[in-house]
């Protein structure tokens, strides 16, 4: 006899940028976060990337970044806290060496920028423009704002939506906004990233935090602080994610401290069409594939066809 798994087939796949003329499909809700999984590249080698949903690469700046120095993580209760600093390769080596890979990927690879100034954003995001393998991009409007005098751009809603728009308008890509934890109100600034024209919204980056070290009397990271990630910050993340999910039109991507596929159906029923894995990548490279199979199977169990039957049903 055929069990419940063999009957039930389901559909996992999601519009990712349902207002946008391209559009972006996902085979499934499951993406690795931008920070967690280098270029991809590194974990092809461990895992079948291509059942992914999405990989979304380290944040990606104008010119190369060596990053901060060492120490620069410390594990904490539940979470991790990191100070890296934006280690990266620059655009120009990502558009030369990796998009050539991801051209011939099957999964759809989105590319986090990071600048320091709206004129930043705007470069990078110009000289991704119609390179083969990237499918869109993930604007991370969580770092500092060097011309606002550090003020980062996701705190203010008008300078959110400011590089939200100068973005959109020299891309054809599409676009989701990275919003930051560290603000009052967050339904606010996505509001304002929403009516600039981001096709979808990725919440929370890192939640602002700080270890010492009682032994040495000094803190843990060279940096002083960091952003904490993990387990710790997921009711943080939940509840922002249900609060801008009720709010917006487009959709929303649910990030921080998900492990499991239970974490990550909490978040979809929540509210969020996609998930995005971070943390649990880095203690298990099979963490997103392991969370995919266990939607699947839960969808299966259940007899839910679709996954969109599961979307926000936590707030109906």
């Amino acid at each position: 006899m055929p069990s419940k798994d063999d009957i039930c087939v389901v559909d996992l796949s999601i519009q990712l940028a349902p207002q946008h003329p391209k559009g972006l499909v996902l085979a499934n809700p499951v993406m690795t976060a931008s920070g967690t999984f280098g270029y991809g590249v590194e974990y092809s080698e461990l895992v079948d990337i291509q059942r992914l949903g999405a990989v979304v690469c380290k944040g990606t700046t104008l010119l190369p970044r060596q990053g901060n120095p060492q120490p620069r993580l410390v594990e904490t209760s539940h979470g991790l806290l990191n100070s890296v600093g934006l280690e990266n390769i620059g655009v120009d080596a990502v558009v030369k060496d990796k998009a050539p890979i991801w051209a011939s990927w099957r999964v759809p690879v989105i590319v986090n920028i990071v600048g320091e100034s709206k004129s930043e954003y705007v470069e990078i995001a110009t000289r991704l423009e119609g390179v083969a393998g990237v499918s869109g991009i993930e604007l991370n409007i969580s770092c500092p704002n060097v011309a606002a005098g550090g003020l980062e751009f996701g705190v203010d809603p008008r300078l959110a939506a400011e590089v939200t728009a100068g973005v959109k308008a020299v891309t054809s890509l599409p676009i989701v906004v990275k919003l930051s934890p560290n603000v009052t109100d967050v339904v606010e600034i996505a509001l304002a990233v929403e009516g600039a024209g981001a096709d979808a919204l990725c919440l929370i980056n890192t939640v602002k935090g700080l270890a010492i070290d009682i032994n040495k009397h000094k803190n843990h990271l060279r940096a002083i602080s960091g952003g904490l990630s993990g387990p710790a910050i997921k009711p943080i993340a939940l509840r922002m994610v249900c609060d801008v999910a009720k709010a917006v039109h487009i959709p929303v991507i649910g990030c921080g401290g998900i492990s499991c596929a239970s974490n990550a159906l909490e978040f979809i029923v929540g509210g969020a069409s996609a998930i995005q894995v971070g943390t649990a990548t880095l203690t298990n490279p099979r963490a997103a594939l392991d969370i995919l199979e266990g939607i699947e199977h839960l969808m299966r169990e259940r007899a839910i066809e679709n996954l969109t039957e599961l979307i926000g049903v936590a707030r109906t």
